[in-house]
């Protein structure tokens, strides 16, 4: 495949443009904001790098489409996507950011820090036994890259690591894997439930009222999509119990509004979608990799599958 023209839209694009001129690449860019796009950008670029669709996405006439975060499920959002454009994403340390992320949040639960924390201002002292990580079963939503590499981190602590996916077969770092029609055999074994599912027609409210009843007293944590929970079944969950604390860095509609009552929630810990953040050296060097391929005829190993969504 021949690309002349990239256009670069977004966010980052002041900070893609600086590394991006570095490269010193044979192609022609043109950066901007994503509402700045105009029909003549779409028409004079082959290809495209961004988080999501751009100003006058529906008319454009694009090669190829190199998604700037792991997700794509914005470019397919809208269900006509193209099939003559090759649609990739960015492939990084996600899975690295993501399992400390995850780490942080499940050693301060074991490790009682907030109670701790409490105790030193009632200056009480008053010994509570931290849990060992060995201790723990995690359950996994989704055992692809990102789901993988948490498991070889968990792992590496002795954490008894199981993983659901569509397929069910086995990986690398899990214990065990089960397709999501044999879910209910595990989650009742669950101390933590973390998904990194990508979002699709078939994982949207996936983790509603019915799955929610399943669960028996165990922390969740979504660094997925936020699209895949229903959020008031979670919130229901939580005030029955079945969920003890859930940990949300992403969500349908962010950022969050200020009038939603998760903010209020003691028993909801909110981050701000940060849990594995695209820093823009990560970003250009996962797109000059895929450029290469994708000029030299080859397939990338971070293509996406159209179908399946990831």
């Amino acid at each position: 495949m021949n690309i002349h023209t990239i256009l670069v839209a977004g966010r980052m694009h002041k900070e893609l443009e600086e590394i991006i001129k570095q490269k010193q690449l044979s192609q022609t860019f043109r950066f901007m904001e994503e509402q700045d796009v105009t029909i003549e950008d779409l028409n004079w670029a082959d290809a495209l790098l961004s988080f999501g669709p751009t100003n006058c996405f529906e008319d454009h006439s694009f090669k190829w489409i190199h998604s700037l975060g792991a997700g794509v499920d914005r470019f397919l959002e809208s269900g006509n996507w193209k099939k003559s454009v090759m649609l990739t994403r960015t492939v990084c340390s996600f899975g690295q950011r993501i399992s400390e992320y995850c780490l942080s949040y499940m050693l301060a639960e074991l490790q009682h820090h907030a109670q701790f924390q409490h105790q030193q201002k009632q200056k009480q002292w008053k010994v509570i036994e931290p849990k060992q990580l060995s201790t723990q079963t995690v359950i996994i939503y989704g055992t692809g890259e990102i789901g993988g590499r948490l498991a070889a981190v968990l792992k590496s602590f002795g954490v008894r690591v199981m993983g659901v996916s569509k397929s069910g077969n086995e990986k690398p770092s899990f214990d065990q894997v089960v397709s999501i029609s044999k879910e209910k055999e595990l989650l009742k074994e669950a101390d933590w439930i973390i998904s990194t599912m990508p979002l699709t027609h078939e994982t949207k409210s996936y983790f509603d009222p019915k799955w929610m009843n399943v669960v028996e007293s165990a922390y969740f944590i979504n660094v997925g999509r936020g699209a895949t929970v229903d959020e008031n079944a979670l919130v229901e969950a939580i005030e029955q119990k079945r969920i003890r604390k859930a940990y949300i860095d992403v969500f349908e509609h962010e950022p969050l509004t200020k009038e939603s009552s998760w903010w209020d929630h003691s028993n909801i810990i909110i981050t701000p979608h940060i849990s594995a953040v695209t820093t823009p050296e990560e970003a250009v060097e996962c797109f000059v990799e895929t450029l290469q391929k994708v000029e030299q005829g080859g397939l990338p190993s971070n293509l996406v599958n159209i179908e399946r969504g990831y």
